[in-house]
């Protein structure tokens, strides 16, 4: 298992930034008199096909050599890491295989089409998700990008933490969602280098607390198909992720269903921004332990905004 280094981020970050954008850190008074701390929100829905996984899957891609490029790439996901390794062959203009539950949202489904991307759809849990996958990518010949488990996907992960540290000057704590591990592995790797007391706490949805379980646990707990309205949280950690996580992670805390959507109302309302659900849960484990972020400068990484307005949680 190879264990991406601060290295790779910074070569990662040259190797990309051509093809993403220097997302904005937005702020908002109400929220934090709301919280009791300064929050920082770094706004990674603005990415081009709205999700920080462009990042990695952009390092992906651009660091495949000419003849792998040929076989293009292939993949698994439940919407944004699909969408944006879509977004990256496109651009190089290369193939790209997505299997996809038959319950991601029809919005992300589009994304991925929109792009170019071929999908075949699959049940909605890991063991479909994988046995459909390995059929795909026998049939392709495409580079397999692992959604999180993958060097090049965590290493590009990491520019996001470079950036929000540059456009902040610094934090506290840095909160971002979890499900296989991508985003926070890639804050680990950046941070344990560049701001080593920088605390890093996961967001997790109580009904898909897998990582949580397992950061207790001491090893990896796997869920096969939980259920939660933060469907880009539904993945479990693997061993690489799950080094950054048991090495680096401060902790793991919980939101419900319906503190998920109130922290996704609340920042549509005083951010002004679209966020999915999977992107609020950080902002409803800062309200649900307010005393714990008291005070703090904290850092909150808005991971996505592919969100389907004709089905938004409070009007269904």
């Amino acid at each position: 298992m190879y264990i991406p280094t601060y290295q790779d981020m910074l070569d990662a970050h040259d190797r990309i930034k051509q093809h993403i954008r220097v997302t904005p850190v937005r702020v908002s008074d109400y929220l934090n008199e709301l919280t009791g701390a300064q929050l920082f929100f770094k706004c990674e829905n603005f990415q081009e096909p709205g999700a920080f996984k462009v990042r990695g899957a952009s390092n992906a891609v651009f660091g495949l050599d000419h003849e792998q490029a040929k076989k293009g790439v292939a993949t698994h996901s439940s919407g944004n890491h699909a969408s944006c390794l879509s977004y990256a062959a496109m651009l190089r203009g290369i193939p790209c295989n997505v299997v996809m539950p038959r319950t991601a949202p029809q919005a992300k489904k589009d994304t991925v089409r929109r792009y170019g991307g071929k999908i075949t759809e699959c049940e909605p849990s890991t063991t479909s998700r994988e046995e459909t996958f390995a059929r795909v990518q026998a049939e392709t010949g495409g580079d397999f990008v692992h959604p999180y488990n993958d060097p090049r996907v965590i290493a590009g992960q990491g520019t996001c933490a470079r950036e929000f540290m540059e456009q902040t000057d610094g934090l506290d704590i840095v909160v971002a969602p979890i499900g296989g591990g991508g985003m926070i592995s890639g804050t680990c790797l950046t941070l344990a280098t560049q701001a080593p007391e920088t605390q890093i706490i996961a967001a997790e949805p109580a009904q898909a607390d897998d990582a949580m379980r397992s950061f207790k646990a001491g090893h990896i707990i796997a869920d096969d198909a939980p259920k939660t309205i933060a469907d880009g949280l539904l993945v479990p950690l693997k061993d690489l992720t799950w080094h950054f996580v048991s090495n680096h992670v401060t902790d793991i805390l919980t939101a419900s269903e319906e503190e998920i959507v109130d922290a996704m109302k609340l920042t549509w309302k005083h951010l002004r921004i679209v966020m999915e659900p999977s992107s609020a849960v950080p902002l409803a484990i800062i309200l649900k332990n307010k005393d714990r972020f008291a005070g703090k400068r904290v850092g909150i990484i808005i991971t996505g905004g592919n969100v389907d307005l004709d089905r938004l949680p409070w009007l269904t």
